[in-house]
């Protein structure tokens, strides 16, 4: 059993990792980036990437607190799905009005890896291996699609 601080700093660790191994790597219109941190530049739009004890994962998160306004950012997204699952290769999990951990009402859409435990080092290759490519998608679908959403 880890305590709260050990697991924090294997967080923290395998994210400085993540950091390290994508710093090289740049975005759609070849300028670096912060690839743990992405930034949409929208309000309330994420790209949130996750590695736990069962599962890593990655999504569009949308967290206006607006229902309405946050459903039409999920339609509008809904628009572009057949771009977004060609960009990505597969087909993501499409989530309207679900409650978070916290208990706050948000939309997301999002692949998942089962199996996998950020606190095991073995396993950071595949958690990696897993957002990596994930995270250059979406970064390439929003390059073309952003403005769509900036103008909500």
């Amino acid at each position: 059993m880890y305590s709260k601080a050990e697991k924090a700093k294997i967080r923290k660790e395998f994210w400085t990792t993540f950091g390290q191994y994508m710093k090289p790597v740049p975005n759609a219109e070849g300028f670096k980036t912060n690839w743990q941190n992405y930034k949409t530049g929208v309000k309330d739009i994420y790209f949130r990437m996750r590695a736990e004890r069962e599962f890593a994962s990655i999504g569009i998160e949308i967290t206006h607190p607006d229902i309405e306004l946050q459903q039409l950012f999920f339609e509008q997204f809904e628009t572009f799905k057949k771009i977004l699952e060609s960009e990505l290769g597969e087909k993501w999990k499409w989530e309207l009005h679900r409650e978070d951990e916290f208990g706050k009402t948000i939309s997301r859409i999002q692949k998942i890896k089962s199996g996998v435990n950020v606190m095991d080092h073995n396993d950071w290759p595949t958690i990696i291996s897993f957002l990596k490519p994930r995270i250059m998608a979406l970064d390439a679908f929003w390059c073309n699609m952003k403005p769509a959403f900036e103008e909500m």
